[in-house]
């Protein structure tokens, strides 16, 4: 069984079939809000690894886990003196409505679990818009919430199979949209008024696209 990307997990929660068009089909458009996101990664893995008074900071860390059969990479972990590990992920914009940043942590921290055989508390995800850190909590909620999706994202991608488009909230600021075309199935259920005015809304969105 092939080793499922991390970053499939945050895609596969935002939208099953953004996260098929990318990693079955090979499907990648870059917008304004893939590019700000790709950019702040590179420049947190582009910083040298660093050491501090009781602190080890390690950049762009290859992460896996054999048991769970997921493979990623953490922008920052963060070794302290005292035996805590702590993974943080770098996202352009702000915190979101939906968990898939959260779920793309953990997964990473049962990785880390796996690898060094040491229980993690928490991690932080850092937003570029906000300039601070959003602590996350490796609570059983969340832990139950990865391994759901792993095992769903896992299922996707042995089907092999593209889940069909329906248009939702978030098609309108998803960089695929135009390669997905999700309009077209709505399109044939609801009149042009109906879907125009889901077009008005979707505006109001710009900027919580899974990055």
């Amino acid at each position: 069984m092939r080793a499922t990307p991390i970053s499939a997990l945050q895609h596969f929660l935002f939208c099953p079939r953004q996260c098929a068009l990318i990693h079955l089909e090979q499907v990648w458009v870059e917008n304004q809000y893939t590019t700000e996101g790709k950019n702040l990664h590179e420049r947190a893995h582009s910083c040298t690894d660093e050491s501090r008074p009781a602190l080890r900071i390690t950049r762009g860390m290859s992460v896996s886990s054999g048991e769970l059969a997921i493979t990623g990479q953490c922008d920052i972990v963060e070794f302290h003196h005292d035996g805590r590990i702590i993974p943080v992920e770098y996202k352009r914009g702000k915190p979101k409505l939906h968990r898939a940043d959260e779920v793309q942590l953990c997964a990473q921290a049962l990785c880390l679990e796996e690898m060094m055989e040491v229980a993690l508390e928490k991690g932080f995800l850092y937003y570029g818009e906000k300039r601070r850190r959003t602590e996350v909590l490796f609570d059983d909620e969340l832990r139950g919430l990865t391994l759901q999706v792993i095992e769903g994202c896992a299922a996707m991608f042995a089907a092999g199979i593209t889940p069909r488009a329906i248009l939702a909230k978030h098609c309108y600021v998803c960089s695929l949209k135009d390669a997905c075309m999700p309009e077209a199935t709505r399109f044939n259920r609801r009149s042009a008024a109906d879907w125009f005015q889901d077009q008005l809304q979707g505006t109001e969105l710009l900027g919580d696209l899974g990055d």
